[in-house]
């Protein structure tokens, strides 16, 4: 594998936008969401107390949106490398 290619590619000066800021945050609602259902075993950290998250304490609320950080970068990579963006 060539390394220039990597290089290449991770060091385009991609600029922050209200649209990249917007897939980011869908991005974590939607793994926030869905890990609140998937979780099979919940609550052994400390509780946040956000209306209608009882039960989802923080480190679930870290694994998931850091699963929607992962997602995020991902889909704002793939619709930049196509054009969409």
């Amino acid at each position: 594998m060539n390394i220039y290619i990597y290089t290449a590619l991770i060091s385009q000066n991609y600029k922050w936008s209200l649209q990249i800021a917007l897939i980011m945050i869908i991005c974590n609602l939607l793994c926030i969401g869905l890990g609140r259902y998937a979780i099979k075993i919940r609550g052994l950290g400390p509780s946040i107390p956000i209306a209608g998250l009882q039960g989802l304490g923080l480190p679930e609320l870290l694994a998931t949106t850091s699963l929607g950080h992962i997602l995020g970068a991902g889909t704002i990579i793939g619709l930049t490398s196509i054009g969409i963006i």
